[in-house]
C-alpha cells in the first residue's frame, strides 16, 4: 500500500545519557534542564565526552521520525513515510532498521562522506529532559529530493503530512513546497513547533508556513514562546491558541486547529471554527477544549524524552484512521505515557492495543 501520511524532519541518532549522571553534564556544558538547542561550539565536545565517559543508550530520534513511528503504531504497516538528510554511515543504517522493524517507510536523501547522521545528546535529570542537537547531514537536505520520482510519488498519493519546527531551520523552501502542494489539493498539513526556539529565532519562517497549516502542534513552553515573540503581553494560553487558529489560512474550506499540550496537566484544543466534522471540535464543544491527561503514577515515569513526538504521531494516526478528535486526543495521551515507561523516544513491544 502507498504510505497515507508522510513525516518530514531531521534524522538524529540520540545518545541518551543515565539520568543518575545527567546533572553533572548540564552543568559543565551550561544546558538547562528541559530545554532544545542546536549545539553552538561549545557544545560540541559533548558528543565524544559522553560517549567516552558516561553511561549512554542510542535510540532513534529526531521529531518527525519519532511521531512517524508511533502513527505507524496504530495504522497499519506501510501507512506512514519519512523524509530526511542523514550520511552513509552506521548511524544511518541504525535508523533504517529501526523504522523498518517499526512499520515506517525510510526515504532518506543520502549525502556523502564526509557527511554524518545528525546526532542528539539528550541529558536527562529527574524527570526533565534536554536535548543537544549537532544536525550535521540533516541539514544538508535539499528541494531536488522531492522531485525524485519515488519522493514524488509518495507525497502525490498521502493525504496527511506532518512537519516538524526544528526542519524549518534550514528547510523552509522544502517545507513550503510540500505544504502549499497539500493544502491546495485539500490534504492535511500538521506543524509541531517542537521547541522554544523556532518561534523566537524562526518565527519570520514559522508565519510564512503557517497558512498552509490545518493542525498546529506545540506544547506550552512553545506557546509561551510564540506569545513573547508576537508581542501578545499577558495573554492567556488560551488566547494564544485561539490566535494561532484564527491568522490567515489558504485553504479557508477547512478550520485550523491548534493542539497545545500541558504534560501531565492537560492538553488545550482551539478551533478557527466549530464544526461537526470528525477533525474539529462539535458545536457543543467549549472552544478551547480543555482535555484532562490521565494521571500516571511516578513510579511509572522512566523517562520523558519522545512523549510529545509520539503525542503527535498517535493523535496523527488515529485522525487519518478516521477517528474522531476526543478519540484521537485520547490516543495522543496513551502513547506519551507510555513512551514515559520507555528509555528514549520508544513505544512498547510487541504493540498493545492502544485504540
Amino acid at each position: 500500500m502507498s504510505p497515507i501520511i508522510v513525516s518530514l524532519g531531521n534524522p538524529l541518532l540520540d545518545i541518551q545519557v543515565d539520568p543518575k549522571e545527567g546533572p553533572q553534564y548540564l552543568e559543565k556544558y551550561g544546558l538547562k534542564s528541559n530545554d532544545a538547542i542546536l549545539a553552538e561550539e561549545k557544545h560540541m565536545p559533548i558528543y565524544d565526552d559522553i560517549v567516552a565517559n558516561a553511561t549512554v543508550t542510542y535510540v532513534a530520534g529526531g521529531a518527525a521520525q519519532n511521531a512517524a513511528r508511533a502513527a505507524a503504531y496504530v495504522l497499519p504497516a506501510g501507512s506512514v513515510a519519512y523524509i530526511g538528510s542523514v550520511g552513509e554511515d552506521d548511524l544511518k543504517q541504525t535508523l533504517l532498521s529501526a523504522n523498518e522493524a517499526e512499520g515506517v517507510q525510510s526515504a532518506y536523501q543520502t549525502q556523502a562522506a564526509p557527511a554524518r547522521t545528525g546526532a542528539c545528546a539528550v541529558i536527562l535529570s529527574n524527570h526533565d529532559r534536554s536535548l543537544c542537537t549537532t544536525l550535521r547531514a540533516a541539514e544538508m537536505f535539499s528541494p531536488s529530493h522531492l522531485a525524485t520520482p519515488e519522493i514524488s510519488e509518495l507525497i502525490n498519493n498521502a493525504k496527511y503530512f506532518y512537519i516538524e519546527g526544528f526542519f524549518l531551520t534550514h528547510g523552509i523552501e522544502s517545507a513550503l513546497e510540500i505544504a502549499k502542494q497539500a493544502s491546495s489539493r485539500g490534504k492535511t498539513v500538521v506543524l509541531n513547533l517542537s521547541a522554544p526556539f523556532i518561534p523566537q529565532f524562526f518565527k519570520v519562517q514559522l508565519e510564512e508556513l503557517l497558512p498552509h497549516v490545518d493542525i498546529l502542534i506545540g506544547n506550552e513552553s512553545e506557546a509561551e514562546a510564540y506569545k513573547e515573540a508576537a508581542g501578545m503581553g499577558d495573554a492567556t494560553l488560551s488566547q494564544v491558541a485561539s490566535t494561532l487558529a484564527a491568522m490567515t489560512k489558504s485553504n479557508a474550506s477547512r478550520p485550523r486547529l491548534v493542539v497545545i499540550t500541558q504534560g501531565a496537566d492537560s492538553t488545550l484544543v482551539a478551533s478557527s471554527a466549530a464544526s461537526s466534522s470528525p477533525a474539529n471540535l462539535s458545536k457543543e464543544d467549549e472552544n478551547p477544549k480543555t482535555y484532562p491527561v490521565p494521571k500516571l503514577a511516578a513510579d511509572k515515569i522512566v523517562d520523558t524524552n519522545g512523549a510529545g513526538d509520539m503525542f503527535a504521531g498517535g493523535f496523527l494516526g488515529s485522525l487519518a484512521q478516521g477517528k474522531t478528535l476526543n478519540e484521537s486526543i485520547e490516543i495522543g495521551h496513551k502513547l506519551g505515557q507510555m513512551c514515559c515507561g520507555q528509555i528514549g523516544p520508544k513505544l512498547v513491544w510487541p504493540k498493545e492495543s492502544v485504540v
